[in-house]
């Protein structure tokens, strides 16, 4: 079997995906939600005009003779507004927030006031509509202001407030079944015995099912073992799993069952083994309802098959238009060799080139077992098949971690 370009596995494994069903949650929990509708404010804000200063509200016509006094004939503190109508020679003393009362059209801060008992002297005259707030002045009823695609974060949740919604509608988040396969892996914080590693992969696919909105669900570490595995699988299918992600077994070893036992559940195979490093034995498939995301066993294949697969799958899901990677760019800190016909994905060390550009310094050695160095990259120096030999100094396309 020839190996399927990184683009043209990505365009089938999204071929197809809609975003999931919505739902509606309140406000306090809707923080990372993806929003599913447009969202039209239910009031005008301010639905009055305000002031926007402690001091007095006048009538600017009052100001045509110098030095004026005037008389104050009550208070307007915010959620207070004053009832009465401000008349020639009158003024209200307000605090912001509050309504500018009726016949009043400016605000005289109170620094710029002298008072004495129930009247003041002004002593710098204001131009008129100085520090008024008017009606609508932030949007008015009816007004959509907020609009998939859309992350919502503290800024959107706060303008969602005030436009009186209490509830969001949003997409449903992804759940994602993550079973990590092999006899060689125990859970971290376990003893191995001697031929045993610790499992890290179903760690950092978690995390990243979080970042990207999802859900995980972990269906803890599959023996190779044929039956096991299967129990594995048909749980994912019974929690109703939009996306299974396995991790490992997947290649061609006696051992890699992943494959094997997914078709004998009735997986319908979309492709396996990409031209891509790391990451050469991806698989892709699906389950009935549920997507199927076979990850490499090395953990630096997995995750970074992981951000170049499954985060744009969860996108989709959620009704976001995926990011593109390879888009940045940045110069070389150091030579690259030429490249065979695998797109070649170099960890990397970001800093900043003398002329404040981007620069990226790819580590010596790339191993897909070395997750130190991945946590120590801040990006993936994109490399096509067939890339020539560059020097120090050249453009480069980057995905930034």
């Amino acid at each position: 079997m020839s190996l399927m370009p990184v683009d043209d596995a990505l365009a089938k494994l999204l071929a197809g995906v809609r975003p999931l069903g919505t739902e509606r949650v309140s406000l306090d929990r809707a923080n990372g939600r993806f929003l599913a509708e447009p969202l039209a404010s239910t009031r005008t804000q301010p639905p009055f005009a305000a002031s926007a200063m402690d001091g007095f509200a006048i009538r600017h016509a009052d100001l045509t003779l110098e030095p004026v006094t005037l008389t104050i004939i009550g208070e307007a503190p915010a959620g207070h507004g004053f009832k009465g109508r401000v008349e020639a020679g009158e003024t209200v003393r307000i605090f912001t927030g509050a309504p500018l009362p009726e016949g009043a059209d400016t605000i005289l801060i109170q620094e710029n006031a002298d008072r004495g008992g129930e009247r003041i002297t002004v002593l710098e005259n204001p131009p008129k509509g100085a520090f008024v707030r008017p009606a609508g002045l932030d949007f008015a009823e009816g007004d959509v202001l907020l609009a998939p695609p859309l992350n919502l974060t503290y800024r959107h949740l706060a303008l969602a407030a005030a436009m009186n919604h209490a509830e969001l509608p949003v997409y449903r988040r992804p759940k994602v079944a993550i079973l990590a396969t092999g006899d060689e892996l125990v859970r971290p914080g376990s003893a191995p015995g001697p031929d045993q590693i610790i499992a890290s992969n179903h760690a950092g696919i978690a995390a990243l099912v979080e970042d990207c909105g999802g859900e995980p669900l972990d269906l803890g570490i599959s023996p190779d073992d044929p039956v096991e595995l299967a129990g594995h699988v048909r749980r994912a299918l019974k929690e109703d799993a939009d996306i299974l992600v396995t991790l490992g077994g997947a290649s061609v070893g006696d051992h890699d069952l992943v494959q094997e036992v997914l078709g004998q559940e009735g997986m319908d195979l979309a492709f396996w083994r990409i031209a891509m490093r790391p990451g050469k034995p991806l698989m892709a498939g699906r389950l009935g309802k549920t997507k199927v995301l076979g990850l490499p066993g090395n953990p630096v294949s997995s995750l970074v098959c992981g951000l170049l697969f499954l985060k744009p799958l969860m996108q989709a899901m959620l009704g976001q238009p995926p990011e593109q990677s390879g888009q940045k760019s940045a110069i070389l800190g150091a030579a690259l060799p030429e490249n065979d016909r695998r797109q070649d994905y170099v960890r990397a060390i970001l800093s900043e080139a003398p002329d404040g550009r981007p620069m990226v310094t790819p580590f010596s050695r790339q191993d897909s077992s070395m997750l130190n160095l991945l946590a120590r990259s801040g990006a993936l120096i994109v490399r096509p098949p067939f890339a020539p030999a560059l020097e120090a100094g050249a453009e480069v396309p980057v995905l930034v971690l």
